[in-house]
């Protein structure tokens, strides 16, 4: 008696795994629908299979929602291109291009992400699966630190203070396209932006320790 092979799924591509299959369409949501009021019914007809499918690669739906939201990142992070090198071009202009790496990679990341806050299983998850080192942040705060080995920066310059305002200045221009009830936002300009952390505010005879006395030691 012949054995029947398992019936193919109407989106299912040649030597394609229903495990990638559901994994594609989950992602391809995220991308164009973002994350909020994803279920498994509409995960499994957008694949064009059935609803208990899911459950045969996945432990749960959390777990495929995490995973696509990683290849979410993955693919966004590959199309945004590659980042500078250190030692190799101008400072200002690394600077500048990591910071517009940054604002598109929120643009494109912070939808999703925000459609889980009422979902701190997914997140979980995902925290799990991904790779910290691959973070645009971690990979800026190595970019820094590389540039100070190289003297191209100062020996004192404090690298995570710089990175975390620019991530900063990133999350705030992008927050007011999710949540559009908040004041409207007027960001500076990226330039502006660059500038200001590759020089600072105070005048350069100025040892900015000497502004900021340590009240424990005054006393």
């Amino acid at each position: 008696m012949a054995v029947m092979s398992p019936r193919k799924a109407a989106a299912q591509r040649d030597g394609q795994s229903l495990h990638d299959l559901l994994l594609e369409t989950a992602q391809k949501m995220i991308a164009t629908h973002g994350t909020t009021g994803m279920t498994v019914r509409e995960i499994a007809r957008m694949a064009g299979v059935a609803d208990g499918v899911l459950y045969n690669h996945f432990s749960d739906k959390e777990e495929l929602v995490a995973r696509a939201l990683l290849e979410h990142v993955r693919t966004t992070e590959a199309e945004l291109g590659e980042l500078p090198v250190p030692g190799e071009g101008v400072l200002f202009g690394n600077l500048r291009r990591h910071v517009e790496f940054g604002l598109a990679l929120h643009k494109a990341l912070v939808p999703a992400f925000s459609g889980l806050v009422s979902q701190p299983r997914v997140l979980e998850r995902f925290a799990e699966i991904s790779e910290r080192s691959g973070y645009w942040r971690d990979r800026l705060v190595a970019y820094l630190e590389a540039e100070r080995r190289l003297g191209r920066l100062r020996p004192e310059s404090e690298v995570d203070a710089t990175a975390a305002m620019l991530v900063g200045y990133c999350h705030a221009s992008v927050l007011t396209t999710v949540f559009p009830h908040t004041a409207p936002l007027d960001p500076p300009p990226v330039n502006s932006v660059v500038s200001a952390a590759l020089h600072g505010i105070a005048p350069r005879e100025i040892d900015p320790a000497d502004d900021d006395p340590d009240p424990v030691a005054e006393a």
